[in-house]
């Protein structure tokens, strides 16, 4: 029996490797717009964040801009560079046989999300609900987000977890008081989700953790 009825995922860094495409879409924005280039520590540093605060960080003034010019090359990039991680796709398609409920939830725009998902079919089929930053008025590290797609799924915190390679999907996780699954293969290093209830370094043992075998 999985150990979970209900299990949520975050998208970029947990359920597809988007590391290259936000990258050159962050630098494009930066070298485009500010005339700028940045290591990619600190383009990446708040991967998981609405894309706006995201490129807050970098110029406050032309924050518009700077996500204008992400969002363009990102979408025009999106089906060349997007990958799931090995071993999601399959471990997707369990889940769901085994009777589980899946869902995204993620700090990217619906449109864009949906642009990623559309590029993975293998994925999407297996996701029964998405949240995007645009569905709560608030998002991660807040609950709004998990808690919306439980409500959505009829799902209960209790019986539910979410999944997530960023300290805000911990937090979230966390304050949504579902149980929470820091994994390791995306943005972030292991001491940033080590506060997770679990912490998983590969694809496989998440499987054998999320359907109760370990």
């Amino acid at each position: 029996m999985p150990r979970f009825g209900t299990v949520l995922f975050d998208l970029d860094g947990t359920v597809v490797d988007t590391r290259e495409l936000i990258r050159r879409s962050h630098r494009h924005a930066v070298t485009t717009v500010l005339g700028r280039d940045m290591p990619d520590h600190e383009l990446l540093a708040n991967v998981g964040r609405p894309l706006i605060e995201q490129m807050e960080a970098f110029d406050e003034v032309r924050a518009q801009e700077l996500l204008e010019a992400q969002r363009e090359w990102s979408h025009a990039h999106t089906a060349e560079l997007i990958r799931p991680y090995p071993g999601i796709g399959v471990m997707l398609a369990d889940l769901v046989a085994a009777g589980c409920r899946t869902g995204v939830v993620t700090s990217k725009a619906g449109p864009t999300a949906e642009l990623a998902l559309d590029a993975l079919p293998e994925v999407a089929r297996c996701i029964e609900v998405l949240v995007a930053v645009e569905d709560t008025p608030t998002h991660k590290p807040g609950p709004e987000p998990v808690l919306l797609a439980l409500q959505r799924l009829g799902a209960e915190p209790s019986d539910a977890c979410y999944v997530g390679d960023a300290p805000f999907d911990v937090a979230a996780a966390r304050a949504a008081g579902v149980t929470s699954v820091g994994v390791t293969w995306g943005f972030f290093p292991r001491e940033a989700v080590a506060d997770a209830d679990v912490v998983i370094d590969a694809v496989p043992d998440l499987e054998r953790y999320l359907m109760g075998v370990t």
